[in-house]
């Protein structure tokens, strides 16, 4: 079990975070169409800003342990090119494309993890 921990602690940990991120994308989609009084709470700013800082963590701290143990880029590659996804995804506006910008971003970065934990087992 240790040694299960061990392969799969960071990476485990970012592909858990990039889930709960999309499932938030996707529920708040859901809710806004649904119930419009609650979109205040979840479209808040900050839950994107935290998220998004969080992703920045764990990913430089999960992809860049990977890079180090394996040497290969395409995990860190595809990783950064969804956090800078959703980056760019908090400079729009709310609404379809920046959903449709965070969803793609979360799925490269989900990818990312995935190639990376691929790598070193």
């Amino acid at each position: 079990m240790a040694q299960v921990w061990q392969k799969w602690r960071w990476d485990g940990l970012g592909l858990s975070i990039a889930g709960l991120c999309l499932l938030h994308c996707l529920i708040t989609t859901f809710l806004l169409a649904i119930l419009a009084s609650a979109g205040g709470a979840l479209l808040n700013p900050m839950i994107h800003e935290v998220g998004l800082v969080l992703a920045i963590l764990l990913g430089v701290l999960a992809l860049g342990k990977g890079f180090r143990a394996h040497g290969l880029f395409l995990p860190a590659f595809v990783g950064a090119l969804g956090i800078g996804m959703m980056g760019g995804a908090l400079t729009l506006p709310h609404g379809a494309m920046e959903i449709a910008w965070t969803v793609i971003g979360v799925v490269l970065l989900g990818i990312g993890h995935l190639l990376n934990h691929r790598a070193r087992v």
